[in-house]
Order: C-alpha cells, then sequence, then structure tokens
C-alpha cells in the first residue's frame, strides 16, 4: 500500500471505529469516510457517487454483474470471452446452470479480442455481455468502447471487468459506453478486501447479499470503513499520479524486456507489443517449466507468478494461453513479470540477473537440451 493509503484507514481502526449506520457521532463520522471513498472511487472512473456500488473487492462485483444484471424482458443469452478471469467465467457457468444461452469469444494470438467476433456474437437474445478491459496475464488491453458500442445497438447491457486497467490506464465509462465496471483497490496499492461496481444510472440489477440494506440495498452488510477509506485514498492518487506512474512504470517494464529479449536465447514476449498494460511482460522460456522457474525465482527474492495469484494454486494450464492458441510447450514455459510503482531500475537489473541465472540453472538438466541446444 501506498503510506498515504494506510494513513487514511488508521483513523477508522482506532478511536473512530463506528458503525456507518448508526446515528451517533462515530457512526457519522464512519458514514462520511464511506460517502467520500465513494466520491474519489467515482473520480477515478468518471462516474457519479451515486452509481458506485462499494465491494469487498473485483470477484465479488463481477459476481454481482454477471449474475444480477437484468437485460430486456424474453432475453437469456450472455456474452463473454475465453480470456476472462473465473470470476466472470465460473458465474458464466452458473447463469447456464440456470438455463442462459452462453457462448465466448476468442482472442486472436495477440490476445486481443476483435470487436468484429463480439459482433458476432451479441444479437437479439442476448441479455448482457462481459469483457474485461485488460487481461490480467498477458496484459492486452480490449477495443471495449466498440464492443460497448455494439451491445448498446443491440440492446444487451455490456459490464467490463477492469480490475487490471483501472488506475493504470486512463478510464472514463462515459467516454466507453460500459453499463458497469469492476475495479478494485489492491489493484492500485490499496488495501485488500475493498473494491467497487459502477452501474450506470438505469440499469436494473438484482443484489447478490440481502440483510441490512446497505449500499442503497444493493450490497447488504455492514461495511468495512478502514478498507473502505484506504480503497478512496488509493484512488484518488491513482488518479493524480496516473499519467506520471504510467509512464515511470512503462519505461521500466521496457527496460526489463529488452534485457530479458537481448540477454536470454529462446524466449518469447506473449501479447501485443502496443496494446498492454504498462507494468505488464509475459514471457515463454522455452525448455524450462514455468512452475520450476518460479521455485527457483522465489530462492533469489524474486516474486513472480504463471497467472492469476487466485488460481495458480490449482495447477491447471492457463486457458488464457489456451485461448491464444499456444501449444502446451509454450504454456508450461510462461512466465508473467509484473512492474509496479515503488519498484526501482536496480530491482529491474536484479531480477534480470537472477532470471538469468535461474533459466540457465533449469536449462542445464532439461529434457529438451538436445532441441535448443542448450
Amino acid at each position: 500500500m501506498r503510506p498515504e493509503v494506510l494513513e487514511a484507514m488508521l483513523p477508522y481502526l482506532e478511536g473512530d471505529y463506528g458503525n456507518p449506520s448508526s446515528i451517533h457521532r462515530q457512526g457519522r463520522t464512519a458514514e462520511r469516510a464511506v460517502d467520500d471513498a465513494r466520491e474519489q472511487a467515482a473520480a477515478l472512473i468518471g462516474a457519479s457517487p451515486k452509481e458506485i456500488i462499494l465491494t469487498s473487492g473485483g470477484t465479488e462485483s463481477n459476481n454481482m454483474a454477471v449474475l444480477g444484471a437484468r437485460g430486456e424482458p424474453g432475453r437469456n443469452g450472455f456474452v463473454t470471452t475465453s480470456i476472462e478471469h473465473d470470476a466472470v467465467l465460473e458465474p458464466c457457468a452458473r447463469l447456464r446452470d440456470r438455463g442462459f444461452e452462453t457462448s465466448t469469444v476468442g482472442p486472436g494470438d495477440d490476445g486481443i479480442v476483435r470487436a468484429a467476433e463480439m459482433a458476432k456474437a451479441v444479437g437479439p437474445g442476448t441479455s448482457h455481455a462481459s469483457v474485461m478491459t485488460a487481461n490480467n496475464e498477458v496484459g492486452t488491453i480490449q477495443p471495449i468502447s466498440e464492443i460497448a458500442g455494439i451491445c448498446r445497438e443491440r440492446g444487451a447491457v455490456f459490464h467490463t471487468d477492469a480490475v487490471q486497467a483501472a488506475g493504470k490506464v486512463p478510464l472514463d465509462v462515459s467516454e466507453l459506453g460500459v453499463d458497469m465496471l469492476s475495479f478494485s483497490s489492491h489493484k492500485i496499492n490499496g488495501p485488500k478486501g475493498a473494491g467497487a461496481l459502477y452501474v450506470r444510472k438505469g440499469v436494473e440489477l438484482d443484489p447478490l447479499i440481502l440483510g441490512g440494506g446497505q449500499e442503497r440495498g444493493m450490497r447488504s452488510g455492514t461495511e468495512n470503513v478502514a478498507a473502505i477509506a484506504g480503497f478512496g485514498r488509493a484512488c484518488e492518487m491513482a488518479r493524480e499520479r496516473l499519467t506520471e506512474d504510467a509512464a515511470r512504470v512503462r519505461r521500466m517494464r521496457d527496460r526489463l524486456a529488452e534485457r530479458i529479449l537481448g540477454e536470454i536465447t529462446h524466449v518469447e514476449y506473449n501479447g501485443s507489443k502496443e496494446s498492454r498494460l504498462p507494468g505488464n511482460a509475459h514471457f515463454t522460456f522455452y525448455g524450462v517449466s514455468g512452475e520450476d522457474l518460479l521455485i527457483k525465482l522465489d530462492e533469489y527474492g524474486l516474486a513472480a507468478s504463471t497467472g492469476s495469484a487466485c488460481s495458480v494454486r490449482t495447477q491447471k494450464e492457463s486457458h488464457v494461453l489456451r485461448a491464444m492458441g499456444f501449444a502446451r510447450e509454450r504454456i508450461n514455459g510462461s512466465l508473467r513479470l509484473s512492474v509496479g510503482i515503488f519498484n526501482t531500475d536496480e530491482e529491474i537489473d536484479g531480477a534480470v540477473d537472477a532470471l538469468t541465472r535461474a533459466v540457465a540453472e533449469l536449462r542445464r538438466v532439461s529434457p529438451y537440451r538436445a532441441k535448443y541446444g542448450f
């Protein structure tokens, strides 16, 4: 977290530990903190505070949008893509169990979903659709405004999972033309366990959590005021520093990629080179296992990933890379390196040095030595 975020949270963990639904002074203080955070979250994406539902994060926001959206009567179709986070794909499966007709659109080998392909899938029976703004594995940014326009023309409600993109690239819900948008606190250097769903005025949505009537009846439960206050401050700082932070992170990411591609053989840089998040770098190192590489890098103090942190423990093959048409060997040797606002050039160089050593060690015992001439 940013130090300023922690500072914003502390009062609501200590003396101002009140319930926002209470009418006493501490309750009113907590309520103001929640209202302030709602305004800060709305400002990050160009929305009205009244269009923001505060949640526990991206997963809840996605579930609420996919399972709760009410399209036009008589429509029972849902369209998404094959590279979505499981927080969209699993609710999609739940819709299918409920009798919805669901369909998924695949990306190109660069990880980008074409608007023309979405246009083929969204039809008169489509109730709603969901396409992520940026992919959590390969970082590719999707043509959201074009896809939103297609859905709007055909009367389908459109949601985008912007968890990876909000605070990293400029987003304005009016310019994008989306009906709903999910974003999350811990992706913008805020606390875990907080986030929001933007719901455009006039869009009908059924709540998932019932009981106390909080969030205008859309999300019941006593609010985590400290986390919400931290989320709000993180949104505010991300908005104020977006251009500066994105430029610096992108420069370090490019330094990382250039050194890796220049100093390690048999490497591919996966995903679009142009339309991608500033801090995302995704590679395939042929002749090694990504899982083995993670373990070796951890010994060197380098934290990396082969995919989503939410699903990596299941040891399943990346559905994103599979949808991009990658062969199994290319998938197995994949690694995601993410650069953040607190990284330094020295850490970038240290990461490349560690990666170079780790790949060399693993390739010395690789069964693919003869194939690649290691």
